[in-house]
């Protein structure tokens, strides 16, 4: 800190900033970050189980059909058209006796039919298919 001597008169104020402050604040918040710091990084110790070299290998997981049921009747499956629901239910059933059974996603345009949905889900619950989800719904949600 300067002090000045005698270069003005005694009754003009100071002008000078007094930063005292602003330092005892700047070390308190260092000295909160000194204290915390260390809290914060403190390891946990954990105990993980030993790999198991006679694990059996995760199964592998099932096909995906994708079924899809446009706004004019047509029933795509995997991108092939199917001409009626005779051919549909035959897919179904060659799929049905697969192991592990396949996954149907039904991805419905948003101004199909219902009446097309639910022959579809019926042919497919009838012929024993159980991995039955809808995938697109986003579109409803207008």
């Amino acid at each position: 800190m300067a002090i000045s001597v005698g270069g003005g008169s005694e009754d003009e104020p100071m002008m000078d900033i007094n930063t005292t402050p602003l330092i005892d604040v700047m070390l308190v918040l260092l000295i909160m970050c000194i204290i915390t710091i260390p809290v914060m990084t403190h390891a946990v110790k954990l105990d993980m189980p030993r790999p198991n070299p006679n694990a059996v290998e995760p199964p592998v997981p099932p096909e995906v059909i994708e079924l899809e049921i446009d706004f004019d009747g047509t029933i795509l499956w995997n991108g092939t058209t199917v001409q009626n629901f005779a051919v549909l239910e035959n897919y179904f059933e060659q799929e049905a006796v697969k192991d592990p059974q396949p996954e149907l996603h039904i991805r419905a345009n948003k101004r199909a039919k219902y009446d097309n949905i639910a022959k579809s889900l019926a042919l497919a619950q009838r012929q024993g298919l159980t991995k039955i989800g809808f995938v697109g719904m986003e579109q409803f949600a207008e």
